[in-house]
């Protein structure tokens, strides 16, 4: 098998287990491979570290997908790492309607992504080496999950670092594909071909249901509430009344769309605003809401842009506190993994002292659990959703 050798000093955090070489630690290439190639990836000792695909083209330049020598990369160990993250939902979800199926490297399938849309699956491969078996991937995902229908959502800018075509589209037969799945009790719509990432973000799940419990008679907010999935969980809890705000006036067609077929659509007042500027409006009258769910989208692509992401967080935590009364509840969201747990209470806490308000952490939350948290790949934990109380 080919190899490539990282350069002095530059092992540890591969040997700690992440999943990803980049070029810039590669020091040699040995055994001419080509590019999807499986390789071994050895220290600058040429010590076994780990096996994976080879992409010179990609930043990523090696995906490592097992640690076992000699393993090869082939059709029968993709099908049994696809059956055990399927294995994985049934045992840990109590429902698996809609859920991640696979999850990419926590899966120990670098670039698959497999969503579940009640009988309808979205498969996403954004990565070379893991692309090379889209039939194997197709075929295993209908003897699994024996779906209706599947659909290719191969339309992620991230291909392109790939060296891989942008594509999206029916994988077999025509469906429609916009419809109606089961989510907390709720009725959700969701639109494979239309929608954001692979259709609807059922990463949030469980946070929703978390907030149930949290506002029976209150009055909430759902700032950059998008398709309106915690504004649909509040009314469920009980809430008196919900406000949704978002920029997207086609998102929030689809919330009152939601509003509609769960009933609620005379309790949710739905403002299409800049969630920014709706804050910024509103942060020197407090009281007229109890409960304040902030979700945006990732403000931190990249590294570069953490420290204006940070700012950005810092503002919309300082007004949604300052709106608050003694006792009300924030929860609040953020999905960029350059922002760490660590940074992300640190900046809330920032914005409490400016606040001059004390804050009391109810429950620190992460994406559900069909996106697992691989240890030592802190990319994988991503989805930060922290509950506080203002005091």
């Amino acid at each position: 098998m080919a190899k490539v050798q990282l350069a002095p000093g530059r092992h540890h955090r591969v040997a700690a287990g992440h999943p990803w070489v980049y070029r810039t630690e590669v020091a040699h290439t040995y055994g001419n491979p080509e590019p999807g190639d499986f390789v071994d990836v050895v220290d600058a000792r040429g010590r076994f570290l780990g096996n994976g695909f080879l992409n010179p083209q990609s930043m990523l330049m090696v995906r490592i997908m097992t640690h076992t020598p000699g393993v090869q990369a082939d059709a029968q160990l993709v099908r049994q790492r696809i059956t055990a993250a399927w294995q994985h939902r049934q045992r840990f979800l109590a429902d698996t309607t809609c859920c991640r199926v696979v999850f990419g490297e926590a899966d120990f399938l670098p670039g698959l992504i497999v969503d579940k849309f009640g009988d309808v699956v979205v498969v996403q491969t954004l990565a070379l080496g893991i692309h090379q078996f889209w039939d194997v991937i197709i075929g295993t995902v209908q003897d699994l999950l024996h779906p209706r229908g599947i659909y290719e959502r191969n339309d992620a800018a991230v291909r392109n670092l790939e060296g891989l075509p942008q594509r999206k589209g029916f994988v077999g037969s025509a469906f429609p594909t916009r419809f109606t799945v089961a989510e907390n009790g709720l009725q959700i719509v969701v639109d494979v071909e239309k929608g954001q990432k692979t259709g609807y973000f059922v990463d949030q799940r469980e946070n929703r249901a978390s907030l149930r419990p949290l506002v029976t008679g209150k009055r909430v907010l759902d700032a950059f509430c998008h398709t309106g999935g915690f504004s649909l969980n509040a009314m469920a809890g009980g809430a008196a009344a919900v406000t949704a705000v978002d920029i997207s006036g086609e998102a929030l067609a689809t919330a009152r769309e939601n509003a509609e077929l769960n009933g609620f659509a005379d309790r949710i007042q739905f403002t299409e605003a800049n969630v920014f500027d709706y804050l910024r409006a509103r942060d020197k009258q407090p009281g007229e809401f109890d409960v304040i769910v902030l979700d945006p989208p990732a403000f931190a692509k990249n590294k570069a842009s953490l420290e204006g992401a940070a700012r950005g967080y810092k503002e919309i935590n300082l007004r949604a506190i300052k709106m608050l009364p003694p006792g009300g509840i924030l929860v609040t969201c953020s999905c960029s993994y350059h922002m760490t747990p660590d940074l992300f209470r640190a900046v809330v806490t920032d914005a409490a002292r400016d606040a001059r308000r004390d804050l009391r952490l109810l429950a620190e939350r992460a994406q559900g659990l069909d996106h697992p948290i691989l240890v030592g790949y802190d990319e994988s934990h991503y989805l930060k959703c922290n509950i506080y109380e203002v005091v």
